[in-house]
C-alpha cells in the first residue's frame, strides 16, 4: 500500500499483539489532545513510545527532568516512572503511540537501549520515521502467532534503529575517530591489514595517544582488538570455505601458519583444526 504523509489517526490494532517476547497492547495516532498535566503525573505501568508527528511541547518526569519536544522527536515512557507531556499553548500537535511490555523490552532497558535518563530521542526526518512506524502496524495486518512474532521483531528492530540514530546524532566530531579506527583495524584494506600505527596515522593521532584513548574507550589495546577481529574473520572463512590454514594465515597478516595457529588458539581456546572439525561436523 502506498505511503501517505498524512498520519493515520485512530487505533492501529484490532487486538493486543502477544508473543513470548512480550505484548504490544495499544498502537495508534491522536491529534490535538490535551496531554498529561505535569501537576498530576501519570505512572503508566507499561513502556510506551510517543512519536511526535507535528507540533511542539514539553515533557517532564519524577526525576525532575523538564525537556522540550518537537516534530521528529520520540518520547520514551517507562512502567515505573511518573511523567507528563503535552503540547504548547497552541494545543496543536499530532502523535503516534505504541504501548508495550514484556521480557524483550526489559532486556532493551537493561542493555541501555531504552533509557529513562535520556527519555527524548531527537530523530529528525518526520516522514521517514512515520513510515517506519506505520509499516510495523499495517492496516490489513495478518493475524496469528507467526504474524505476532514478526510484528514484535519489526517493532524491536525499529526501537534499536531509533536508539542508534539518536546515539549517532549526539556523537561529537572528536568521538568519530573511534568508529573509524575500529573499522580500519577490523577489516582488511585492499587485501592487507593496516597496523595499529597506520590506523592511528589515518585518524590523525600520534600512536601513543591513539593507543591510550582506544584502550580507554574499548577496553583493550588496538593490537589486541585487531588480533581478535582477525581471528574472528578467519573463523568465518573456515566456516564458509575450504581454504587451507596457510592461505588463511597469509590473508590475515600472519607471518606463517604456526603463528596463525598459536594466536588462533589463544583467542578461541582451541586449535584451527579442532575448530574446523567442530563447525563442519567432522
Amino acid at each position: 500500500m502506498p505511503f501517505s504523509q498524512k498520519l493515520r489517526l485512530g487505533s492501529w490494532l484490532k487486538a493486543p499483539i502477544r508473543s513470548s517476547l512480550g505484548i504490544i497492547s495499544l498502537a495508534g495516532a491522536l491529534q490535538d489532545t490535551k496531554g498529561i498535566n505535569p501537576k498530576a503525573m501519570r505512572t503508566l505501568g507499561n513502556y510506551a513510545l510517543i512519536f511526535i508527528r507535528s507540533g511542539q511541547g514539553t515533557y517532564s518526569d519524577a526525576h525532575g527532568l523538564k525537556h522540550p519536544f518537537a516534530a521528529g522527536d520520540v518520547i520514551q515512557v517507562f512502567p515505573d516512572l511518573a511523567h507528563a507531556y503535552g503540547p504548547d499553548h497552541s494545543g496543536r500537535w499530532e502523535q503516534a503511540y505504541v504501548v508495550f511490555n514484556g521480557p524483550q523490552f526489559n532486556l532493551l532497558r537493561q542493555a541501555g537501549i531504552l533509557t529513562p535518563e535520556n527519555p527524548i530521542w531527537q530523530l529528525g526526518p518526520v516522514e521517514y520515521w512515520q513510515r517506519r512506524l506505520e509499516e510495523v502496524f499495517p492496516e490489513a495486518a495478518p493475524q496469528g502467532d507467526s504474524a505476532s512474532t514478526r510484528t514484535m521483531g519489526r517493532f524491536t528492530s525499529l526501537i534499536t534503529d531509533m536508539a542508534a540514530t539518536q546515539a549517532e546524532s549526539k556523537q561529537s566530531p572528536q568521538q568519530a575517530w573511534l568508529g573509524e579506527s575500529m573499522r580500519l583495524l577490523a577489516e582488511p584494506s585492499s587485501k592487507t591489514w593496516l597496523t595499529p600505527q597506520e590506523a592511528a596515522q589515518s585518524v590523525g593521532l600520534s600512536y601513543e595517544n591513539f593507543r591510550k584513548l582506544f584502550a580507554k574507550h574499548v577496553g583493550e589495546s588496538p593490537a589486541a582488538f585487531q588480533k581478535r577481529r582477525r581471528i574472528e574473520h578467519a573463523c568465518a572463512m573456515i566456516y564458509q570455505s575450504s581454504r587451507s590454514f596457510k592461505e588463511l594465515a597469509d590473508e590475515h597478516g600472519f607471518c606463517d601458519v604456526f603463528h596463525f595457529s598459536k594466536v588462533f588458539s589463544q583467542v578461541m581456546g582451541e586449535s584451527p583444526s579442532d575448530y574446523r572439525k567442530r563447525v563442519k561436523g567432522q
